[in-house]
C-alpha cells in the first residue's frame, strides 16, 4: 500500500519508514504540510498518510480538514501524529479528520498494527464500493426490464439493445439470473398439442 509520512523531523520519518517498509508498503516521505496537502490531492495520491501536527507550511490538523472539505469517494486514511497526549488534543484532532492518531514518540509495533487497522478499513471499504456497483448494475437491469420492450407480433422475439433479436427466455435470462423450466399450459394443450397428437395417429385422444 502507498503511505505518506509528512513529517519536519528526519529522525521520525526514518523510524516511521523503518517499522512499516518492511511490510511491504511503497513509502514516500515529505516535511512539510504543505507539500503533504499536494501528494494527497494528485492523482498518484497515496492511500493512507500519517501526519505530523506542527509542520511548517500547513499543520497537521489543516491537512485533514482540507481532505475531508474535498469531496472525495475514496479518501485516504489519515493518521495524526501528534505530541500533545491530552484528551482534547486528540478530540480536536479526530474532529479534524483524522482517523486515528499516534503519540510521540511512537512505538514501531503500536504503529505498525494502527496502520494495519487502517488498512483492513480500506480493503472493506474497497469490498463495499464493488458491492455497491454490483448492486447499481443490478438495479439497472431491473429497470431496463420494467420498461417498454420491443416484441415481435408474431413470434414473440425481443430486440436488444444491440439490436438483436432473441428469444423472450434468451433475453431475460441475459439480464437477470433467472433460469427457465418448459411444461405445457392446460390451454396449449388442449388446443395445439392434443390436435397435432391426434392428427398423427389419426383419431381423437379420450
Amino acid at each position: 500500500m502507498k503511505i505518506l509520512i509528512a513529517d519536519d523531523q528526519l529522525m521520525y520519518r526514518r523510524l516511521a519508514r523503518a517499522a512499516l517498509e518492511p511490510a511491504g508498503h511503497e513509502i514516500s516521505e515529505v516535511d512539510n504540510g504543505l507539500a503533504a496537502w499536494e501528494r494527497l490531492e494528485g492523482a498518484e495520491r497515496p492511500s493512507l498518510a500519517m501526519v505530523d501536527w506542527m509542520m511548517p507550511g500547513l499543520t497537521g490538523p489543516e491537512v485533514c480538514r482540507k481532505v475531508r472539505d474535498r469531496a472525495d469517494a475514496s479518501p485516504p486514511y489519515l493518521i495524526l501524529v501528534t505530541g500533545q497526549g491530552r484528551p482534547e488534543d486528540i478530540v480536536a484532532g479526530l474532529e479534524a479528520g483524522a482517523d486515528d492518531y499516534v503519540t510521540k514518540p511512537f512505538n514501531p509495533a503500536e504503529l505498525r498494527a494502527r496502520v494495519q487497522v487502517g488498512v483492513r478499513i480500506l480493503e472493506l471499504r474497497t469490498a463495499l464500493g464493488a458491492r455497491v456497483i454490483a448492486l447499481e448494475e443490478a438495479l439497472a437491469q431491473v429497470q431496463q426490464l420494467q420498461g417498454l420492450l420491443p416484441m415481435c407480433a408474431w413470434c414473440k422475439k425481443i430486440r436488444d439493445e444491440k439490436n438483436y433479436w432473441q428469444q423472450v427466455e434468451q433475453y431475460i435470462a441475459g439480464h437477470t439470473k433467472a433460469q427457465f423450466t418448459h411444461s405445457i399450459c392446460p390451454q396449449c394443450r388442449d388446443t395445439i398439442v392434443r390436435p397435432k397428437i391426434e392428427a398423427m395417429r389419426g383419431k381423437p385422444l379420450v
